[in-house]
């Protein structure tokens, strides 16, 4: 059985996850209406991802005999300034989850709840993969500059094949 302070802060990760899931959504459908249909597509695809996170810990909590609860949710921004400051917020915002990840890592410790603690290193080694792909694609926008036209198109064209090895990958 889950504590019912480890239950909480599961909770608390189902909606920051959710959450995510709609940043997502929403900067790929600003992506979209732009014309980045690549930039859009692995937008997508990051808000599909973040929803199976989600998924997975409503599921988890359920199992352990707690009572998931589907969030509601505040409506996430719908216009950017540009492909720099989605990426950017892409970023701080994965250093966020990463913070919570680590927190709820470190009450699982301090309540011996081994189980859950096993349970979320798969998120701890998912947010290292968050935070380098998000690096990854913001040097690639640093290689482009300023470039408004060419060098867009070309990130927008190869966004999808943008991939990191995280060192947990490396045998």
């Amino acid at each position: 059985m889950i504590s019912k302070s480890i239950e909480k802060k599961l909770n608390e990760q189902l909606a920051a996850e959710a959450a995510s899931s709609q940043l997502y959504l929403a900067m790929a459908s600003w992506a979209e209406v732009e014309g980045f249909e690549g930039v859009s597509g692995f937008l997508y695809k990051q808000s599909e991802e973040e929803r199976t996170h989600m998924l997975k810990l409503l599921k988890f909590i359920n199992e352990r005999g707690g009572v998931a609860e589907v969030p509601e949710l505040a409506k996430p921004p719908v216009k950017f300034e540009n492909m720099h400051q989605v990426f950017s917020d892409i970023l701080e915002h994965e250093q966020e989850i990463t913070n919570k990840i680590n927190e709820l890592v470190h009450i699982t410790l301090e309540e011996k709840d081994y189980t859950t603690h096993n349970f979320l290193q798969w998120y701890v080694s998912e947010q290292i993969e968050e935070e380098a792909l998000a690096r990854a694609v913001l040097d690639k926008l640093k290689l482009v500059g300023d470039q408004q036209g060419s060098g867009l198109y070309l990130f927008d064209r190869d966004i999808m094949n943008i991939s990191v090895t995280s060192a947990n990958d490396e045998n």
